[in-house]
C-alpha cells in the first residue's frame, strides 16, 4: 500500500468526482490521504473531508504565496482537530519576486516572518512540518536550524534535489518525492534520489499539480503514486513492494498516523 502524503483534495478540480478519485486510488493501493494547507480560505473544505474520510487527514499552514492570509488564521481552530497530522505547507518561495530590488528584499523577510511564526506554532503543538522549498534553499535551511526544527521534523515538500538539503535528513527532515522524478528533465533528481536514507522517503503526488508520465497534461490524482513509486524502485533498484513498504512505514512514523 502507498500512502500520498501530499495531496490538494480540497483543490476545485476534485469538486466533481471526488469519491470517484478517491476509490479509484484504495482499489489501485493507495491507503491514507494527507491534505496539506495552502490558502487558509480551503481548510474547512480539507477538515470537511477528512471527517468524511476515515483515510484522509489535514494540514494546518499558509503556503508562501498566500502569506498576507496568516494573520487571519485561526491555527487553534484546526490544529487540536484529531485529523490534523501537520503544521503547512509553510517555507518560502523565491520563484515569483517582483518589483523592485527593495520591494523583493521586503517580500523575503516577510516570507521568513511567517515560515519562523509556522516553525513555532508546529513546536508549540509538536506536529511536523511540510515545507515548500522553492529557489530558496539556503535561506529555508538556516531558519530551519536556527529554530531548532528538529524537535518535531517535517518533509521537504516535493523534494528539489538540492544537495545542500541532504543534511537535513539528520535534523529530522524526509523527502517527499513526487511525479518530478519521472519528467524526462528530472536528471538532477534522479542523480540525487539515491543518497537519500531509504528510512527518509516519501512519496506525493501534489495532486493536481505536477502529474507524472505517462499521464502529463491531465490533473494529476493520489492512483498516480504508483508512476512514482514505480520509478523509485527502478532508479534504487529495489523491489515495489518494498518501495510500498519503506515509504508508508515513513509516513506513518512521521505523521504519528496509527
Amino acid at each position: 500500500m502507498i500512502i500520498d502524503t501530499h495531496v490538494h483534495l480540497d483543490d476545485k478540480r476534485y469538486k466533481d468526482d471526488l469519491d470517484e478519485v478517491l476509490n479509484r486510488a484504495r482499489e489501485g493501493g493507495v491507503e491514507r490521504f494527507i491534505i496539506p494547507a495552502a490558502d487558509p480560505a480551503n481548510l474547512d473544505r480539507a477538515v470537511e473531508i477528512a471527517q468524511k474520510n476515515s483515510d484522509v487527514y489535514f494540514a494546518v499552514g499558509v503556503h508562501p504565496y498566500d502569506m498576507d492570509k496568516f494573520d487571519t488564521l485561526e491555527f487553534n481552530k484546526y490544529i487540536e482537530h484529531p485529523k490534523c497530522v501537520a503544521v503547512g505547507e509553510c517555507g518560502l518561495d523565491y520563484f515569483r519576486l517582483e518589483g523592485t530590488e527593495d520591494e523583493k528584499q521586503r517580500e523575503k523577510k516577510r516570507q521568513k516572518e511567517v515560515f519562523i511564526a509556522q516553525i513555532e506554532v508546529a513546536k508549540k503543538y509538536k506536529k511536523p512540518l511540510i515545507v515548500h522549498i522553492r529557489d530558496a534553499s539556503r535561506d529555508s535551511k538556516e531558519i530551519l536550524l536556527a529554530h531548532n526544527a528538529k524537535e518535531v521534523g517535517g518533509v521537504l515538500h516535493c523534494y528539489n534535489a538540492d544537495e545542500e538539503l541532504l543534511s537535513l535528513a539528520k535534523e529530522g527532515f524526509y523527502f517527499g518525492i513526487g511525479g518530478v522524478l519521472t519528467f524526462k528533465n528530472a536528471k538532477k533528481l534522479l542523480h540525487v534520489l539515491p543518497k537519500i536514507p531509504h528510512e527518509k522517503l516519501l512519496v506525493e503526488t501534489d495532486g493536481p499539480y505536477l502529474t507524472p508520465t505517462p499521464h502529463r497534461g491531465e490533473r494529476n490524482e493520489p492512483l498516480y503514486t504508483t508512476f512514482v513509486a514505480k520509478k523509485m524502485s527502478e532508479i534504487l533498484e529495489i523491489s515495489f513492494e518494498d518501495i510500498e513498504k519503506i515509504t508508508t512505514q515513513n509516513a506513518l512514523k512521521l505523521f504519528d498516523i496509527s
